[in-house]
Order: C-alpha cells, then structure tokens, then sequence
C-alpha cells in the first residue's frame, strides 16, 4: 500500500516579500529622520555667539591744535552657547569717529569650544585725526556727534565729568560657522558696536554704552 504524498506549501511571491521589506525600510527611514529633526530643534538648535564688552581703556592720549593720537584698548569675552564649537574667520576690531575709521585691528581666525567663552583684549595705536576744536561754542555737541544725547553720557557706563568730551566708536564682527551633529552647518554672526564718550582735556574714558 502506497503512502500518500504530502504538498509542500508554495513560497510566497517574491514581489510581494521586496514591497514589504521596502515599506518598513521607509517607515524606518522617516522615524529616522524624525527624531533627528526634533533632536536638532530641541537640542542642538544652533544659536549666534554673544559679545560682550567688559572694559574700554585709552593707555595714552594727546591732543595738539585740535589733533588728536592715542593708544585703544578693548577688553571684550565672546561666548559660544552652542553644543558645538564656533569656528570663526578673519575678523577686524574698527575704531570709528564721525563715521570715518581712524584705526582697526586684525583678529586671526581661531575656534571657541561648546559652552565655553573666550576673552579678548585687543590693543592698538590710532594715528593722529583731526577733530573738532572744543574751545568752540558747541564743539561738544559736534564732538559728541547727534545731539540726542544730551550731554553725551545718557545710558553710558561709568560716570559723567565737565569739559569738553568726544566720541568714538568701535564695532567688532566675528562671522563663522558652527557644525551640529556633524551634518549641518550653520551660519553664524556675533556683533558688536559700543560708543565711547572720551574727555578731551586728558583723554579719560567717561562711559561706554553697547
């Protein structure tokens, strides 16, 4: 007597075995993506660098027939917030009066690790400019440039003193970038613009206002 033959089940499709396999790759790919995007957002969201600028010194200072020349010195600390490092460029320190730039500085391109902060001093000889002569009635008005500010030392830091005063200005950019999660890269910008109210009489730093 004969046994009876049993049927081997016939394997499926194979069409249908590479559809099923692609979708759960997508499916994957997007949970991917998605918990990337909410990790970037959400934590490693990139934020711009701060300046911030802590002292403004003039070491030396000369005036002679409405000419003046002195020495500038800056002290400024520039925080990275990011969980990445800052890398920056080239950048330059500019010393302006009545819009026109009497002296810069070259700052060489350098990192700033995550979290940290880097503090700066930057020091420089400014050659000699002519300014307003303040024995001339409203010489502190022109010296001081737009007359919103009264006597020129509304909203600076340090005190106020009499005689005639002048103002200088300095801006520091630092442009770079920052690199998250080793795939994006952004841009990123730190400013800074400070006026200085300077005594004419003997070159004393009244204030600063960032």
């Amino acid at each position: 007597m004969s046994k009876p033959q049993t049927q081997r089940p016939k394997p499926p499709p194979s069409g249908r075995t590479n559809l099923a396999s692609c979708i759960v790759a997508t499916i994957f790919l997007i949970f991917v993506v998605i918990v990337t995007l909410i990790v970037y957002f959400t934590v490693f969201k990139p934020k711009e660098p701060k300046i911030s600028v802590s002292s403004v010194q003039l070491p030396s200072f000369s005036i002679l027939n409405s000419t003046v020349n002195f020495t500038f010195s800056q002290y400024v600390a520039v925080r990275n917030p990011n969980r990445a490092a800052f890398r920056h460029y080239d950048s330059t320190l500019q010393l302006l009066y009545s819009g026109n730039q009497v002296g810069f500085m070259f700052i060489p391109a350098g990192k700033i690790e995550p979290g940290q902060t880097q503090y700066m001093a930057a020091t420089f000889a400014v050659n000699s400019f002519p300014v307003s002569d303040p024995n001339l009635p409203g010489a502190v008005q022109g010296l001081m440039g737009s007359p919103q500010f009264g006597d020129g030392l509304s909203g600076f830091r340090g005190g106020g003193g009499g005689g005639p005063t002048m103002e200088i200005e300095s801006k520091l950019q630092m442009a770079g970038r920052v690199r998250v999660m080793h795939f994006f890269t952004h841009h990123a910008e730190a400013n800074s613009g400070c006026r200085v109210a300077i005594a004419v009489s003997d070159g004393s730093v009244l204030g600063f206002h960032c």
